[in-house]
């Protein structure tokens, strides 16, 4: 019934978007019921997050986190129940967004185990690293992980500089970029979250309108899932996604927008990903420069990251991630405007 009727609304001018639509409502349907068995499950296993461990943290009591499963959860399954739908006759599962599943599920894992361990910058990084490079060696015919080119908007025909042996180590370093950025913002009840939907939610858009299904139908099983756990991770939170679901969330998203995004309007390319991603990407590069100008490691932890001025300002926690969403959503707009005007 539930399918019939996304077939039903996606008809006519929202034809293209059925398939999106249906995966996002399944995303959200089911990682709302399994957040609270994952939250559960972290209480079991003492994955809490104490707030007195230092006074970066703006909540006043113990939160458990692990909220990353039930995310990573909702994805998989939306994608598997719509794949089929959408691609009865041909491959439902591509090299590329089989490894990029896989490998977000080991992300999901390591985060897990973060939130009980506490691992080092370094060996976050690392991980992090790995995983950009491992992704870019699984792909086909249908499409592939990986920035092999660059489009420059010059006068004329767009230059396109390829990237030879640079490839894998910069795209690679754009996948870190994105998903740590994404882990650096969860400093408030339901912001990572939030930004996740709307960037994800501007992907699905990108993605129908350059006539790229199946990037537009994962991406919309990241952005359901995204709102299914804001429902329990909106402030007050429950529980918070914890670093697997930001690695997870930025993870999929930057290899999501390599696929696809970053392959629409060669002549815009450089500048997508910074609209797209905007809010986690400038607080990044505000924080690491405030860090170098003070002297101190770019990889210490502080409070001088947007929310925490927002908050610093007298902002409650929900009006500053309202003004964060805000942000968020004009940035992606201007993309698309960017986009559109490059007849994409």
């Amino acid at each position: 019934m539930i399918l019939d009727l996304v077939m039903a609304v996606g008809s006519g001018p929202m034809q293209g978007f059925r398939a999106p639509l249906m995966t996002a409502l399944i995303a959200i349907v089911v990682t709302f019921l399994l957040t609270p068995y994952v939250r559960n499950v972290a209480i079991q296993k003492g994955a809490v997050d104490d707030p007195t461990i230092d006074n970066r943290r703006v909540h006043t009591e113990p939160i458990p986190r692990w909220g990353g499963l039930a995310i990573y959860g909702g994805i998989v399954i939306a994608i598997g129940v719509v794949m089929p739908f959408a691609y009865p006759n041909t491959t439902m599962f591509p090299a590329y967004l089989t490894a990029m599943l896989v490998i977000a599920g080991v992300l999901v894992v390591v985060g897990a185990l973060d939130d009980l361990y506490q691992y080092k910058a370094k060996v976050q990084a690392l991980v992090l690293l790995v995983a950009g490079v491992a992704v870019q060696f699984f792909y086909g015919s249908v499409g592939r992980v990986q920035i092999n080119t660059l489009g420059l908007p010059i006068r004329g025909p767009v230059a396109y500089i390829a990237l030879g042996a640079f490839a894998i180590p910069l795209t690679a370093l754009y996948i870190f970029v994105v998903t740590k950025t994404m882990d650096t913002i969860d400093g408030v009840d339901g912001l990572s979250a939030g930004i996740a939907a709307i960037s994800a939610g501007t992907l699905v858009v990108i993605a129908v309108y350059s006539q790229q299904p199946r990037v537009a139908i994962v991406a919309a099983a990241i952005s359901g899932s995204a709102l299914g756990f804001l429902r329990h991770n909106y402030n007050p939170a429950k529980i918070f996604m914890g670093t697997g679901g930001a690695y997870v969330l930025g993870f999929l998203m930057a290899c999501l927008s390599i696929v696809g995004a970053l392959k629409t309007a060669a002549a815009v390319s450089l500048i997508i990903p910074l609209l797209v991603f905007g809010v986690p990407i400038v607080d990044a590069f505000i924080v690491i420069t405030r860090r170098i100008l003070s002297g101190q490691p770019i990889t210490q932890a502080d409070k001088r990251h947007l929310h925490h001025t927002l908050l610093g300002k007298g902002l409650s926690q929900r009006q500053t991630v309202l003004i964060l969403y805000v942000a968020a959503a004009a940035l992606c707009a201007v993309a698309l405007f960017v986009i559109r005007g490059n007849h994409v």
